[in-house]
Formats: C-alpha cells, sequence, structure tokens
C-alpha cells in the first residue's frame, strides 16, 4: 500500500484505482482543501477511481466544500465509513442534499465488516463503469 500526505490528510492507495481517504482530526475541510485532493488524485491515479472515506477521526466541511467534494470529474463511487451515530447522521444529511446530483454514494458502518464491505462495494461500482 502507498501513503501520501497532504496538508489535511493521508491518502492510502489500496489498490488500483481505490483510494482510502483519511482527514485529520479537527480539521474543517475548505474548497482548497478539496481541490488540493483533486489535483493529487488526478495526478496520482488512472481514471476512473473509487474513494474509501474512512472517517475515523472528528472534523467538518465547509459548506462550499460538500456542494463540490462528491462531484469530482472522476470519482465513479464513494464509500464512507462511519464510526459513530452522529459521524452517520452527518454523512446522510450530506446524501440528502446531492440527493439531485444522483452520485454514487453508499455509507457503511465501521464496525464489523464495514472496512471490507466498503472496499468490495467500491470494486463492485469500478467493474460496473468499466463495462
Amino acid at each position: 500500500m502507498e501513503q501520501y500526505r497532504l496538508s489535511f490528510a493521508r491518502i492510502n492507495i489500496l489498490i488500483d484505482k481505490i483510494v482510502e481517504v483519511v482527514i485529520d482530526n479537527y480539521v474543517n475541510v475548505s474548497i482548497e482543501m478539496v481541490e488540493e485532493l483533486d489535483t493529487f488524485l488526478n495526478n496520482a491515479l488512472d481514471h476512473p477511481y473509487g474513494l474509501l472515506i474512512n472517517k475515523v477521526n472528528h472534523y467538518s466541511y465547509s459548506f462550499e466544500a460538500t456542494l463540490i467534494f462528491a462531484s469530482l470529474d472522476n470519482i465513479k463511487a464513494i464509500a464512507v465509513i462511519n464510526y459513530s451515530k452522529s459521524s452517520e447522521e452527518i454523512t446522510t444529511n450530506i446524501m440528502k442534499q446531492r440527493q439531485i446530483d444522483q452520485l454514487n454514494i453508499k455509507s457503511f458502518s465501521g464496525l464489523g465488516l464495514g472496512y471490507q464491505q466498503a472496499t468490495a462495494w467500491l470494486k463492485n461500482q469500478l467493474i460496473k463503469s468499466a463495462e
């Protein structure tokens, strides 16, 4: 697994075209941070790719960042792993807010087999997009 460091997050390339993003504790993700992530991903990976957002830390998004984060051009699917009820509620609210965009996002529990289920789901979504 390759690991990289951005100004606000750790990036782990799990397998070809699937990237885990672990945002640092107590960060408020801004548009500039989303753009930094997008630039990194577009330079480091073949397109399209899937994101596994591992919400192991506590952080927030600016309103503007929520509007652009999930609709970056080359993302085909986003799996979000939540470890608490409040984290799950934030993910659900963002998904509802962006429902009209028909984004390919799915939430998973960090408890039990959530990480493995999220990775398997992302693999499946990338296979579907390649067909």
